[in-house]
Order: structure tokens, then sequence, then C-alpha cells
């Protein structure tokens, strides 16, 4: 099965103090396990890295961690996959055309990313903004 893992999915499995990480760890695992293929979008580790590193945790994620934690768990375990320009162009027309404004354009781009990569699953924690952007995405989001 090939399931792209939202940002919301990798953080919640990657932070053990994260509330869904009982959830979304076993998916990790078994993509570790190359039971599953995991897919996500390019745009998706600059986000990991991001967020990673500015958690509020206690210690800190360090620089060097937060990029050792996404080097090892997604870009050495899955598949990273990129968009056009092209791609982005008209998924941005698609929201604009759709009235929708503002951040939702980033599971957009994720969703047209599974799309292009046709997974059977793509997993997140925000299944309300996925189904807004892919209409048609039906059964195949999730929650972990």
């Amino acid at each position: 099965m090939r399931a792209l893992f939202d940002t919301s999915v990798v953080i919640a499995a990657l932070v053990e103090s994260h509330p869904m990480h009982e959830r979304a760890f076993p998916w990790l695992k078994q993509a570790r396990e190359k039971q599953l293929e995991l897919i996500v979008a390019s745009h998706t580790l600059a986000e990991l890295y991001a967020v990673l590193s500015t958690l509020p945790l206690k210690p800190r994620i360090s620089s060097s961690v937060a990029w050792r934690l996404v080097k090892e768990n997604i870009e050495s375990v899955g598949k990273v996959v990129s968009l056009t320009p092209t791609e982005y162009s008209s998924t941005i027309k698609r929201l604009s055309d759709l009235g929708l404004i503002g951040g939702i354009i980033y599971d957009a781009l994720i969703a047209r990313v599974a799309q292009k990569a046709k997974v059977e699953k793509l997993l997140t924690l925000n299944t309300d903004h996925f189904r807004r952007v892919w209409q048609n995405g039906g059964n195949k989001i999730i929650m972990p």
C-alpha cells in the first residue's frame, strides 16, 4: 500500500509526548519495516524541520537533531514527491476557483502530491481540511 503522510502525522509519530503518538507511530513503524510505501510531499520536509526545531519541548529539539529525524525517518524510509511549477499553478488556480484562501493552500499542495503519487491512503490529523481541497479523496483521507 502507498500512503502519503501529512506533516501532522509525521510529527505525531516522531514526538513521543504528542497526544496522537500512539496512533501515528505504528504507521511509521510499518513504513520502516517496508510493510507500506511511505510517500511525502517535498514541502513536508521543510515543514517537518520547521516544526520539529521550534516545538516547545524541554529540552528543545536542536537543529541537528531535527535534521537527523527528517533524514533518518522520512528521506531514508520513504519517497519524496515534488510538484512541477505547472502543478503548483493549477492547484492555486483551483483553490481560487473554489474561493478558498490562506494556509489551506499547503494542504491542497499535499493532496495534489497524493493524487500524483496515486496513493491508496492520505494519513492526516486534519481530515476536514483535506476533504475540502480533495473532494474526490473520499475514503483515501484517513486519520491514523
